[in-house]
């Protein structure tokens, strides 16, 4: 049988889904909707294998509407133009049964295939269901969220994941000739991540491994045939983002515990070798900086390391370089000048280069004035003369002040016997 379990179980109508009880529930909002027959254009935002290409069919299942799909990543503008036209052409404006459009994957459609959906929505021509992992604040235009509901569908619970585990026992036809417990499933659950999809795949292929009609599920059994634990990561996706925050907001934190748990979390998950380590090259300078400018050194051998060596052994260099940024003293000082000196090019535009440190190197610009009264510094004592490179406008300004670690005291003290009015602080 060349179908997967999870297809051939898959609920047809809402009586069999399994989870999201807030919304299929006796008073969840879609069942509510379903009944009055009234569907507004929804996404379904969640994770992958929560059910939500299952809820839009079981939706025009009951709703008896038509019923279009297409998929974000091999449909364009003018697919959805076509689905379109087909659509209006079984339903409309003026029936309440006009046709169910489901996007999946809607968050990978550009702005222009979203634009061409637009209409079709606004007019009444479908009723657009659109699924996406990905937070549709972000991935959805605003013109078209808008005109949505947004429902969020949450990982499977234990609960779930073994109903569905006990139904397909139950209902499979491949299945419920056989003899299966369930003895232990701990593993099982672990595995799926809350993905009821990949929990049935995991299931499936442990059946389809063992020879004998009669199999006992244990944790050992499983974990022998599913050699590696696949974390639940989506190295694209919304996770990506949330975990690589976890891991520079630990680092930031001073936690090297905290830090080395959410690397762990993307090098199990298969996440891009440079992209950590160059994350790391950022947080070294915006995090420490002048508190330790080592920090930016080792992050950037970092970098250039695992380039070269690459996983597994990576994960070895990672881990240090993650602990040493952890636990090393911490400062945004350089940060906040930079961001603060931008802010004043915004605010006062293109100020004129003080003729005194204009480069001179031709003749007429010497004649002009370019570089006159420039004080070359290794001149004077202690290789400083007071100067005020800042254009007039700003003359005085300070952008850096030193953070309160002992290197940047020890730069602090400096900058003061040299500038006592700046650094007087």
């Amino acid at each position: 049988m060349n179908e997967p379990l999870a297809e051939r179980i898959r609920p047809k109508t809402l009586e069999d889904y399994i989870s999201q009880q807030h919304l299929v529930g006796e008073h969840g909002a879609l069942t509510t909707q379903i009944k009055n027959g009234v569907i507004p254009s929804l996404i379904f935002w969640g994770p992958p294998g929560t059910g939500k290409t299952t809820l839009a069919n079981i939706i025009a299942t009951e709703s008896q509407r038509p019923f279009y799909t297409l998929s974000a990543i091999s449909s364009g503008v003018k697919d959805v133009r076509e689905v379109i036209d087909k659509a209006k052409q079984s339903g409309g404006l003026f029936t309440s049964k006009n046709p169910i459009l489901f996007i999946d994957e809607i968050h990978r459609f550009s702005k222009s295939q979203q634009d061409s959906l637009l209409g079709a929505v606004e007019k009444g021509w479908v009723t657009l269901i659109g699924a996406t992992t990905e937070n549709p604040s972000f991935e959805v235009i605003p013109a078209l969220l808008s005109r949505c509901q947004v429902y969020i569908l949450n990982p499977f619970g234990k609960e779930d994941l073994v109903a569905l585990l006990e139904r397909a026992i139950k209902t499979d036809s491949a299945l419920k000739n056989k003899k299966i417990t369930l003895k232990e499933t701990e593993a099982l659950l672990r595995l799926s991540g809350g993905d009821g999809r990949k929990l049935l795949n995991i299931f499936e292929l442990i059946i389809n491994s063992e020879a004998s009609d009669n199999v006992t599920i244990t944790n050992d059994l499983v974990l022998s045939k599913v050699q590696k634990n696949m974390v639940l990561y989506d190295k694209t996706g919304e996770q990506h983002y949330d975990i690589i925050s976890a891991f520079i907001k630990s680092v930031r934190g001073s936690d090297p515990n905290a830090a080395v748990y959410w690397l762990a979390r993307m090098i199990e998950g298969g996440e891009d070798v440079k992209f950590i380590a160059r994350r790391m090259i950022i947080l070294a300078s915006e995090d420490i900086g002048n508190a330790n400018p080592t920090a930016l050194v080792m992050a950037n051998a970092t970098f250039e390391a695992v380039n070269i060596i690459g996983y597994p052994e990576a994960r070895i260099i990672l881990g240090q370089c993650a602990t040493y940024l952890a636990s090393s003293p911490k400062s945004n000082s350089s940060y906040m000048a930079i961001n603060e000196a931008l802010q004043m090019v915004k605010q006062t535009g293109d100020l004129s280069v003080p003729m005194a440190i204009r480069n001179a190197p031709t003749k007429l610009m010497k004649d002009l004035g370019y570089g006159k009264g420039y004080a070359y510094a290794h001149d004077h004592e202690n290789n400083f003369a007071e100067f005020e490179f800042l254009p007039d406008e700003i003359s005085g300004t300070t952008f850096y002040k030193p953070g309160n670690n002992p290197r940047e005291k020890a730069m602090k003290d400096f900058l003061k016997s040299r500038w006592k009015d700046k650094y007087d602080f």
